[in-house]
């Protein structure tokens, strides 16, 4: 624990609360694009920690939180299929769909799993070679290359009863959408340390030039994240616009080369539906052509219709950073972390699920909140 409570240090992080004060002059609105960062600031009260100047906005950075209803509700379709094992993640079990979510269909009799992994997907396809193994492949870069490894190992194994369900998703592209919007109010982003580990961050440079914002990469401590408003507020007062690595100890501007290459081999570019955002063009990744008998839309033909939000849940301007989760009027009401109206209520990175754990009955009361120590 060492070099993680040097991290949060709580007189540390109060100077660079107070270097911030000292620094601003005027207001500035700040999204991180991280559900980790967004977990932090809330459990630590690092946004009551800071001037009133500065507000810091909650982006999409919850890959469970943007996986659109259609790919719930065809996670869920292919899961009732006679002599199939659907694996995924904890976090997607509780999303909602149209109509029910995965533990209602585990709880029908469909046959779900929770994995660790992808790879403990592809050991029990070649442990149950009878049954159809299908593993719901949802993350950010961050989790993209365990996935590829998968799709490659079970091809190597010879695996012909192993898929994907793919939804993966990249953050470039959310990041551009949120700053073309014309009602827009970021003026500067903490870009997640987890996901410039995999990629790197060259990237952000044209993001940042094209929309003169600053982007400040960084990790997810206390002291990490008030850092990283430190950079981006000098440089907002400034005037400046450049992408600066605040998270050297993990990121390197590059990224990881073999994480890069692994990712390319098995995967492609293509458009993809964020949840509460719609379909950003060059936002997600599908299996290339040569993995194709790996992809599980392509293997089980389930017909899944349109599906929208029904407007109770206001995620979609909660995840663009236009709302903070109490200002939506289900919170703490009629959504909760038991009866979830949307994704950011049940995922573990969803920034309504960190405000209903750590300031639930403050923001349902309408109160002032008191600030966690760091």
């Amino acid at each position: 624990m060492k070099y993680v409570q040097e991290y949060r240090d709580a007189d540390r992080c109060r100077q660079v609360a107070e270097a911030i004060a000292a620094t601003v002059t005027r207001p500035h609105t700040i999204m991180e694009i991280c559900g980790g960062q967004t977990h932090s600031i809330v459990k630590h009260g690092l946004d009551q920690l800071l001037p009133e100047q500065i507000t810091l906005v909650h982006g999409p950075g919850c890959p469970v939180c943007v996986t659109p209803i259609e790919a719930i509700d065809r996670a869920i379709a292919i899961a009732q299929q006679p002599d199939v094992i659907f694996c995924s993640f904890g976090d997607m079990l509780r999303v909602p769909g149209s109509t029910i979510d995965l533990l209602s269909a585990k709880a029908q009799g469909a046959d779900v799993r929770i994995v660790y992994s992808p790879l403990d997907a592809v050991s029990l396809a070649a442990e149950q070679r009878d049954r159809q193994i299908v593993f719901f492949a949802v993350g950010f870069e961050t989790t993209a290359p365990a996935t590829a490894l998968a799709v490659r190992q079970a091809q190597q194994l010879g695996l012909d009863n192993f898929s994907l369900l793919v939804s993966h998703v990249l953050v470039p592209p959310a990041m551009s959408t949120i700053l073309a919007a014309p009602d827009c109010q970021v003026q500067g982003f903490l870009a997640a340390g987890h996901v410039c580990t995999v990629t790197g961050f060259e990237m952000y440079h044209a993001i940042a030039d094209r929309f003169q914002v600053p982007i400040i990469v960084t990790g997810f401590e206390p002291l990490d994240i008030l850092h990283g408003v430190y950079h981006c507020v000098q440089q907002l007062e400034a005037g400046t616009a450049t992408v600066e690595n605040c998270y050297a100890r993990s990121v390197r501007e590059p990224g990881n080369a073999a994480a890069i290459a692994t990712i390319e081999s098995v995967f492609q570019v293509t458009a993809q539906s964020w949840r509460g955002i719609g379909e950003l063009p060059n936002s997600g990744l599908e299996l290339r052509s040569e993995y194709a008998q790996f992809d599980a839309r392509r293997r089980f033909k389930v017909v899944v219709a349109s599906s929208v939000d029904d407007g109770v849940c206001q995620s979609g301007e909660i995840l663009r950073g236009l709302k903070k989760p109490h200002e939506c009027p289900a919170f703490g009401q009629t959504c909760t972390p038991d009866r979830p109206l949307g994704a950011p209520m049940v995922s573990s990175e969803g920034a309504c699920a960190a405000y209903y754990r750590y300031r639930e009955r403050q923001a349902v009361a309408g109160s002032a909140v008191t600030p966690v120590q760091a």
